[in-house]
Formats: structure tokens, sequence, C-alpha cells
């Protein structure tokens, strides 16, 4: 429903990201069956593209799996998540092995906390590359570190979530209850994307770009 909303509201591509649960990237027959399902209700309701990953017990690209998803007839765009991307055992092998199974696209933060962090690899896996593949930053990207990044990196595209927190319409409110960990969001506080910092942040990008 979600995605059926999106498609009328936007006219930029829409790519829906395909993970039936959080954790590791180890996924069950029954997870993949959903991962499936989930893949034919996105191309059916007009996704452009998908974004998903997955990883063997040794930190390798599941080829297998990969291979099985990808023969879902899925949309023109398939880019690797960033999240198993950067937990392989060797990104560069890693990388590879994506542009042999036809990925287009790989969301990384450099295998470390953040795109800033891990600038070095990044720019390492984008000379690699060589056009074969979209290596795309993300993680922690904001319009004060944009600029560092794409001429650290080299890179033609950039990923970030340009959030900012909403205060909630509720009226009433119960101060003693959280849902979830205790440590989660405040239940009144909604995040969102924020209008401002994208457009920013695109002004940045075709500053360099």
């Amino acid at each position: 429903g979600l995605l059926q909303v999106v498609k009328q509201c936007v006219r930029v591509p829409v790519f829906v990201m395909i993970r039936p649960r959080g954790g590791d990237f180890l996924y069950s027959d029954r997870e993949v069956e959903v991962m499936k399902a989930d893949i034919r209700l996105a191309k059916l309701h007009g996704a452009d593209g998908l974004v998903f990953g997955a990883l063997t017990e040794d930190g390798r690209i599941d080829t297998e799996l990969c291979t099985a998803l990808l023969g879902e007839r899925i949309p023109a765009c398939k880019c690797f998540s960033k999240h198993p991307f950067d937990m392989v055992h060797d990104p560069q092998v890693a990388l590879e092995t994506l542009i042999s199974l036809g990925f287009e696209r790989v969301l990384t933060s450099g295998c470390d906390s953040s795109a800033l962090e891990g600038l070095s690899l990044i720019k390492k896996l984008a000379e690699q590359a060589k056009g074969r593949i979209v290596v795309v930053p993300g993680g922690g990207i904001t319009e004060r570190n944009l600029q560092r990044i794409l001429e650290g990196s080299s890179a033609s595209e950039f990923h970030c979530s340009a959030r900012s927190a909403r205060d909630s319409g509720m009226k009433f409110r119960n101060p003693n209850v959280a849902m979830g960990a205790s440590f989660s969001a405040p239940e009144y506080s909604i995040k969102v994307a924020d209008v401002a910092k994208v457009r920013t942040l695109n002004a940045i990008a075709k500053n360099i770009l």
C-alpha cells in the first residue's frame, strides 16, 4: 500500500528494500519465500528497482540466493544493500562477485561506521569497479560532510536519509510507556524526510558532480 501511494506522489524512481527481518543476513527457506513474494508484489505495484542482500555464514556473498532472487524478473535497477556488503569478509572480492551476478549498484559505508570513516575503501572500490557497477556511499552523510565524501570517493551518486524529527500531533501523552527498547526514539517524535535538507544536499552534489 505504501509503495502505491509513493508512486502516485513522486516522479523519481522508487527502489524497494527486500528484507524480511532484522539481524544478520542469513535467511531460512521460509524467509526466502517471503522475499520472493515481496519481489513479485513490488514489481506488480510499480517498483522501479530493488535493494537486497544476502551473505553466507563465512561472510561472503550468497551467490545462490542472490541468483534465485535475481531470477524473479525484478525491475530494472538491482542494488545490493549497504549493511550486508559492509559485513563481508573481503569487500574487493565481494565487489567482483556482485558484478558477475549482474548487480548495477552497491551501497556501502566502506565497511566502517560511516561513509566518512570508510572513505578510503569507498574510493578503492570505485576505482576497482571502473564503471562496471556504481559504488554508492551511504551512512552518516549530511550536508556538512557530503562535499568531502563525494570529492574523496569520486562517487557519482550517494545515499542518505536526510531526516529530521517532527513532533507528534498527539495531545494526550502517556510518559510511562515506551514501545520497544528503553533507548528507542521518543514515542511522540516522528522521523520524516526533511525537504530543506534534500534541497541542500542536491545543491551541494550538483556543484561537484
